[in-house]
């Protein structure tokens, strides 16, 4: 079943111009990932989808199990199942994790399995939080929000391999396995070696210019040619190569 789909979506943020026609779509279940160079609008493409009111849409919509969202609030998008965690969580002072957590779902929730230490629980929302701590912190209130999609920007970013493993094995455990849709924006892309994608797009200058069934193809082209193999599948015939075709057209 389609979950999300976005159509020709053009979005600004401060009189830029960031995304320049994005097209995209994630049915229930998909795991999806989202490859590109600092500053393509790998973050901006989230923030729209959410509905932050810093990034303005200017042309496109968003439509969110048939529904079209382009105009919702980010707290009807929440409310919908759309879910957002953030590469650089903001830490906020004299607000306790635990209070904070009961603020999202009133029933007491912790769970157990996500490893967190009790103590972190009376801190204050990610003030003086280790990587792995602020990672686990948004996990949990992702988890409470019982959505539909989530989208992980970064969630690998500072992470050894050890703590990006952990991490994988509770989206896995706690989302995949229970047929939540998860689109995964990663700039190293060893986030994508535990959870597997079945498709990787790819975005360049603020356009998906390819996608990929194989993220290891993907991701052996990147490292072995650049992003600018990918603007080329792209750019060779005029339009957006899919699926297992623009996979071998990058390992070319």
């Amino acid at each position: 079943m389609k979950l999300l789909e976005i159509k020709n979506l053009k979005v600004e943020a401060n009189g830029e111009k960031i995304l320049k026609g994005v097209n995209l779509k994630i049915a229930a279940g998909d795991i999806q990932a989202l490859l590109g160079p600092n500053a393509s609008g790998k973050s901006t493409l989230a923030y729209a989808i959410l509905g932050h009111p810093g990034y303005k849409i200017t042309e496109g919509k968003i439509f969110f199990q048939g529904k079209d969202i382009s105009r919702l609030s980010p707290e009807k998008r929440v409310k919908l199942g759309i879910t957002l965690t953030f590469q650089n969580p903001p830490a906020i002072k004299g607000v306790k994790l635990f209070s904070f957590l009961k603020k999202i779902a009133p029933q007491k929730i912790v769970n157990k399995k996500l490893g967190l230490a009790p103590s972190l629980l009376d801190r204050e929302v990610n003030l003086d939080f280790s990587g792995g701590e602020k990672k686990i912190s948004e996990l949990l209130q992702v988890l409470l929000l019982s959505p539909k999609l989530v989208i992980f920007d970064e969630i690998d970013s500072g992470l050894d391999i050890k703590k990006t493993e952990k991490v994988a094995k509770i989206i896995k455990d706690e989302l995949i396995s229970k047929g939540v849709a998860v689109f995964i924006i990663t700039h190293s892309g060893q986030i994508l070696n535990f959870l597997k994608p079945n498709l990787t797009n790819v975005l360049v200058e603020g356009k998906i210019v390819c996608q990929g069934k194989d993220y290891r193809k993907v991701l052996e082209t990147i490292k072995k040619y650049g992003y600018e193999r990918c603007k080329k599948c792209s750019l060779s015939t005029g339009r957006r190569k899919r699926g297992s075709n623009a996979s071998s057209l990058l390992a070319n």
